[in-house]
């Protein structure tokens, strides 16, 4: 960063009195830029006893399957950022059952919050970030074409649930593979 969002005047990197760590400061108007994690929002779409997954038209992970999910935007509630996306992406209405999951992606500033939710209707159709939406069973999900390791981690851990029909709040945190391939989150 190299100007103030608020005045356009520079910025310096410092460390403000009693914070622990250097941000960039205004060297006009004072204001402090804090950088915090992205939190991303997202849900497992139930119909029956099947899931409905997307397969990514855009980057990263163009042509592989995920669930649902996005950055959450200014002004809306955690479930009301899963719905959207779902929405979005799937063309799909949901209503959110509970909260499902939560993980922590430091290497990468993010936060994941997953929902359980139960689809309204049969009607689903590819949004503009996804080139195909589709429902799966468990035994025809495609495992080696899941977008990312925290997709991964939350569907291992909703099927583990599913046989006891109890699906308690889980959180964990997706650590980096290697550093050739830290960016797959």
């Amino acid at each position: 960063m190299n100007y103030c969002s608020n005045c356009g005047k520079p910025v310096k990197l410092g460390t403000p009195p009693g914070d622990d760590r250097p941000r960039h400061l205004c060297t006009a108007c004072g204001t402090i830029h804090y950088e915090n994690p992205k939190v991303v929002v997202g849900c497992i779409p139930e119909m029956d006893d099947n899931i409905l997954l997307c397969r990514r038209a855009i980057e990263p992970m163009s042509g592989k399957w995920t669930l649902p999910a996005g950055y959450l935007e200014n002004g809306e509630t955690v479930a009301q950022g899963a719905q959207r996306e779902t929405l979005e992406e799937a063309g799909a209405r949901i209503e959110i059952i509970a909260p499902y999951a939560l993980f922590n992606i430091s290497y990468v500033s993010q936060i994941y919050v997953m929902f359980r939710a139960r689809m309204l209707d049969d009607h689903f159709e590819a949004g503009y970030e996804s080139s195909d939406v589709r429902f799966f069973s468990e035994n025809d999900i495609p495992w080696d074409e899941i977008a990312f390791t925290v997709i991964k981690a939350t569907l291992r851990q909703y099927y583990k649930d599913k046989p006891t029909g109890s699906f308690p709040f889980h959180m964990g945190d997706i650590l980096p593979k290697s550093r050739e391939n830290a960016g797959e989150y």
